[in-house]
């Protein structure tokens, strides 16, 4: 534990002690016919997250929670590995997989420091797991040291505006106002002593390239008009006018 980094440390706390809350929504989306995504629930077939055909890829998914990414992937005939940072969470991804009777590695590490050889896996992926609770500058390096020529980071995250909108206060919804500088935006702290890394669209495409990552998309997801969320920290209003979280794709070179 003392090896781990201070934030590390603070985020396997945070959500050791969050993950009964999350154990039936990770259930539901096990259960899912077609994979939806982020905090509105967007169809896959709107967003085109996963790979057309991933049948037969080696995956890994960072900051993987109850593993309902990997269980998608896995239906899907892809191979995938999941890590994340709270054994909790793993437990309840534990269950789900003797639930359902799909079987594949779960780690309980660090996305930042993943025990595994260069060159394993086909794609990457990361939906609020690793992809914003880990350091920006060390987990995209590492995934990319784990991704084979030609193989596809996929991660979601929160919008920079939306980052640059909402508050510090629990409860107190995205405001039209910008309350933040974009300029040297990274480590976010919040009141329930958890931490999250978001970075700019500038910083984010040069720390892609310098990790021989080539861009091939970014998606600014917006919801349905009539969609619903279970978070208080940005309205249907404000996301429907304005991405409040968004995709990025990158390739290895």
């Amino acid at each position: 534990m003392t090896d781990l980094p201070e934030h590390v440390v603070r985020n396997r706390a945070y959500w050791d002690g969050r993950a009964p809350e999350y154990a039936e929504r990770g259930r539901d989306h096990w259960a899912q016919a077609e994979p939806s995504w982020g905090i509105w629930g967007v169809p896959e077939s709107e967003l085109h997250i996963l790979p057309p055909s991933p049948g037969g890829l080696d995956v890994i998914e960072f900051g993987c929670g109850t593993a309902y990414v990997s269980a998608w992937l896995a239906r899907r005939g892809a191979r995938p590995v999941g890590i994340d940072n709270s054994e909790a969470q793993l437990a309840s991804a534990r269950r789900l997989q003797r639930e359902s009777g799909l079987d594949f590695p779960l780690l309980h590490g660090n996305a930042e420091a993943v025990p595994l050889p260069d060159a394993t896996f086909d794609l990457a992926i990361s939906e609020y797991g690793a992809s914003i609770w880990c350091d920006a500058y060390r987990w995209i390096p590492e995934a990319a040291r784990l991704l084979r020529r030609g193989g596809q980071l996929v991660f979601m995250v929160n919008s920079v505006l939306l980052m640059l909108c909402v508050p510090d206060e629990d409860g107190v919804p995205a405001t039209e106002c910008l309350l933040r500088s974009s300029f040297g935006m990274h480590r976010f702290e919040w009141p329930d002593e958890s931490v999250e890394f978001h970075i700019s669209h500038g910083e984010m495409v040069r720390l892609l390239r310098h990790s021989g990552l080539e861009v091939e998309d970014l998606i600014e997801v917006r919801p349905r008009e009539n969609a619903t969320s279970r978070y208080d920290f940005v309205t249907l209003e404000w996301a429907r006018r304005w991405p409040c979280e968004e995709v990025w794709k990158a390739r290895r070179e």
